[in-house]
């Protein structure tokens, strides 16, 4: 298991707490068969929905070789009036593969379990900061007519 994912799992973990099987030690092992993960900001060309654990394991993949994580931010976690339903905000940091550019980004998650396993995972995360990490803050401040680097 690459270090991107042991990290982001063991930062799940902390924030799921009970509500993941403890027999469950890797993200795709949190997952159910059958879970839905949506990606409701996903950049033209990527997914933004992905049907099964076997489509989640392949797609983080595929983004391992995008962008190196260095580490995952502290999850603070929000209550819910659903006792099945976790929202969680954090941060990931690293670098594109390609590019070496800075790779900041802030996520919020809205996680389903039942029966000790992620059911529907709905991720928010701001796509300019993976265009950054991936294409080039160039790519970026000619798009925005910004300063990407200030982000």
């Amino acid at each position: 298991m690459s270090d991107n994912i042991q990290g982001f799992s063991a930062m799940l973990r902390r924030a799921l707490g009970s509500r993941i099987a403890a027999d469950a030690g890797s993200f795709t092992e949190m997952m159910a068969e059958h879970a839905v993960m949506e990606f409701p900001y996903a950049l033209p060309g990527l997914p933004s929905r992905l049907d099964g654990r076997d489509a989640v394991a392949r797609h983080l993949e595929k983004a391992a070789g995008l962008i190196a994580f260095d580490r995952m931010g502290e999850p603070t976690v929000h209550p819910s009036t659903d006792p099945d339903v976790t929202i969680i905000e954090f941060e990931g940091f690293g670098q594109g593969v390609e590019t070496g550019e800075p790779y900041d980004q802030c996520y919020i998650s809205v996680i389903r379990t039942e029966g000790g396993r992620i059911v529907h995972y709905r991720d928010y995360w701001n796509p300019i900061a993976v265009l950054r990490a991936t294409k080039g803050a160039a790519l970026v401040d000619a798009l925005t007519g910004g300063d990407a680097s200030h982000g």
